[in-house]
């Protein structure tokens, strides 16, 4: 069998092969504590399931819908950017898609062609450059400064005349950084004075902790409005990831693009999903403030536990989303292995505790851990790496 070019230069996802490994040995008989998936450990609200059960039992789930989904979603998405952000967008302006994950995909289909550039700060999501690559395009890896996040400066540095897009994910998955406006707002500028698009992931923005604030490009006035597309989503903050639940708001030509692929590659997702959307964003948000506070307690919590490890360091704690990603050089030095990968392979094998190793984002110096479970386990995984450490430094 011979394969098309453009498979063959892409990696399989790192962190579902890695959930596939955890839940592997998990189903052989070990007691694996696997902080490797971003998924809130969450179930859907009791609210939202009943919608979608009465979706089914009224009839509304079983035929197709228009592509770019059906009207009442798409209006409370609008309704739900109005009062979040002050913005207004319309209809014509949303597609719903299988997932955020489907959203950048397709985008990359109806904005790239082959040599075109997409500048991605790093760390970066696993399937930011993949998902370039697989539309044509070329990823180019914008180093970050001292602080983590990438200056205008850094992102100049790496522009050429092929420089079509930039992403921008925040809060940062997988380090938990959060723009701020100012930066973001000199982004934004920077990108209208050189016509190059701004994707904004902002996948985690409604999970901020400790009084910190989330700031999104669409909020920096009409002309970096203009030059955003926004990717979004209800997997993280709904706790919906089974539902595949995303959406893409942008100006109605590029809508209009993207419900032609969408046409043609899923002609919609799936009706039920919608519907439980539907109750999501427009029925009680206490459960989203009930969730982003239990991850807050997890995180500081977890975070002084996590730097009191030999070798792990993270002098920056995370301010959203729901990862810790140290830095982790020192501790493979000081555990006696050569690379990461050896490092987290043992610590699975030893341990039982799943870790992302950090090279799928860009940084193999890191590695990710997930605090989306609940907080005895995490402890529990704290305590195992602790003893994983202290066995390996004698």
């Amino acid at each position: 069998m011979k394969f098309a070019k453009r498979v063959l230069q892409v990696s399989p996802s790192a962190t579902l092969a890695l959930s596939n490994q955890a839940k592997a040995l998990t189903a052989s008989g070990v007691d694996v504590i696997n902080l490797g998936v971003g998924e809130p450990d969450f179930n859907t609200p009791a609210q939202i399931k009943a919608a979608a059960i009465q979706a089914i039992k009224s009839g509304k789930s079983d035929f197709y819908t228009a592509a770019v989904g059906i009207l009442p979603l798409r209006q409370a998405i609008c309704q739900r950017l109005k009062q979040d952000f002050k913005v207004d967008f319309r209809p014509n302006q949303v597609a719903v898609t299988v997932g955020g994950k489907f959203s950048l995909y397709a985008l990359g289909q109806i904005l790239l062609d082959p040599g075109d550039q997409v500048l991605i700060p790093l760390p970066y999501w696993v399937s930011y450059g993949e998902q370039v690559k697989l539309a044509g395009g070329e990823p180019v890896f914008v180093q970050p400064a001292a602080d983590g996040f990438v200056s205008v400066a850094q992102l100049e540095a790496q522009r050429t005349a092929k420089t079509k897009a930039v992403i921008i994910n925040s809060p940062q998955n997988p380090s938990g950084l959060v723009y701020s406006k100012a930066l973001l707002t000199a982004i934004g500028n920077w990108a209208i004075e050189h016509d190059i698009m701004l994707i904004a992931d902002d996948m985690y923005g409604k999970l901020i902790y400790n009084g910190h604030s989330f700031t999104s490009l669409i909020e920096l006035g009409d002309r970096i409005r203009q030059q955003t597309i926004l990717v979004s989503g209800l997997s993280k903050a709904y706790a919906m990831t089974g539902w595949r639940v995303g959406y893409t708001v942008a100006s109605p030509a590029v809508i209009a693009k993207l419900g032609v692929v969408l046409s043609h590659a899923t002609s919609n997702i799936a009706a039920v999903s919608q519907y439980a959307a539907l109750a999501a964003l427009t029925g009680d948000q206490a459960v989203v403030e009930a969730m982003r506070q239990a991850f807050e307690k997890r995180l500081n919590t977890v975070y002084p536990e996590l730097i009191a490890l030999p070798g792990f360091e993270l002098p920056q704690k995370p301010q959203g989303a729901f990862y810790l990603f140290p830095k982790v050089a020192q501790a493979v030095r000081i555990a006696g292995f050569n690379t990461t990968e050896e490092f987290t392979a043992a610590v699975l094998a030893e341990a039982h505790v799943a870790l992302v190793n950090g090279a799928a984002f860009g940084m193999p110096d890191h590695v990710r851990l997930s605090y989306a479970t609940d907080l005895a386990s995490l402890q529990e995984a704290i305590r195992r790496l602790k003893e994983f450490m202290n066995k390996h430094q004698a």
